[in-house]
This record gives structure tokens, C-alpha cells and sequence, in this order.
């Protein structure tokens, strides 16, 4: 068996470059992201030590559609944040850059705290912080894992 360990990088198509990495660029930097490198001015890319995040330009064709979320493809994206405190503070900085806030912070599911707004392009993203009994419930599935004997794979 191959396990994932995590991922490693998102690419997301904009429509429009420049208009794309003046949301983008303050965004990542707010969220702990440094620039890792641009390309010709049509790629750009920030790393976190964990994931790197990259936005890219539309082709041609890709400039004709724009983007609805239900269409194939992606629906949204979420980044999770350390604490409820965070979440709100994102929402803030969303406000002072007149970023559009669909569903402010709050508590959309049990134990799950989010806010969620668009990007240029109308793709919806989401900054979340899941609740303590989630983080238990985790850390229950984790310390079982390791108990767990090591299972014998066929080669």
C-alpha cells in the first residue's frame, strides 16, 4: 500500500493575472504564505514549509468559461487555521481589502468554524478552524493508529 503523507501543491487557473495575484499576494502573505517564485508573469507561487499554493494563467479557452462552482472541477477550498480567533482576524483583513465575504465567521456545523468569500474569478474559499472535539477525536484515531499491529502487505 502507498500512503499519502499530505499535499504537496494546488494549482488554480485565473482569468485574469494581474487582477488575480493583487488578491492573491496580500492573501498569502496574511496567511503565513512567502512567495516561492513567478514565472513570466502568467505563474506565481507561495510556500507556507508545509504546501505551496500557485495561481496560473488561463488559456485561451479557459478564459472563455468562467468559473461556477457545481461545474466539474473544483467546488471550493478551505484553509485551516489555528484558532477561531484567526478566523475572524481573516475576516477582517478580507473587509479592509473589500475581498466579497459570502457567509461570514461563524459556527456552520457542529464544531466547525468558518468564514467563506470569493476570489476575483468568483471561486469560493473558505478559512476554518475545527472545534476541540474534533482535535480529540483526531488525536484518538492517531494514538490507535500507532497501537495498530503492522500489517503485512504481499509482494
Amino acid at each position: 500500500m502507498v500512503r499519502v503523507v499530505g499535499i504537496d501543491h494546488l494549482v488554480v487557473s485565473v482569468g485574469d493575472f494581474e487582477k488575480s495575484k493583487a488578491f492573491y499576494a496580500p492573501l498569502m502573505e496574511f496567511l503565513g504564505f512567502g512567495v516561492e517564485a513567478e514565472y513570466q508573469g502568467s505563474m506565481m507561487g507561495w510556500a507556507n514549509g508545509a504546501t505551496l499554493f500557485w495561481i496560473a494563467a488561463a488559456d485561451a479557452e479557459g478564459k472563455k468559461h468562467k468559473y461556477r462552482k457545481g461545474d466539474i472541477g473544483f467546488h471550493h477550498y478551505a484553509f485551516r487555521l489555528r484558532s477561531r480567533k484567526d478566523v475572524d482576524a481573516l475576516q477582517v483583513f478580507l473587509e479592509e481589502q473589500g475581498a466579497t465575504i459570502v457567509d461570514p465567521a461563524g459556527e456552520y456545523y457542529d464544531d466547525y468554524y468558518a468564514v467563506f468569500f470569493l476570489d476575483p474569478d468568483g471561486m469560493k474559499l473558505e478559512g476554518m478552524r475545527y472545534g476541540e472535539r474534533y482535535a480529540q477525536a483526531a488525536r484518538k484515531r492517531a494514538a490507535a493508529k500507532k497501537k495498530a499491529p503492522a500489517r503485512k502487505t504481499r509482494r
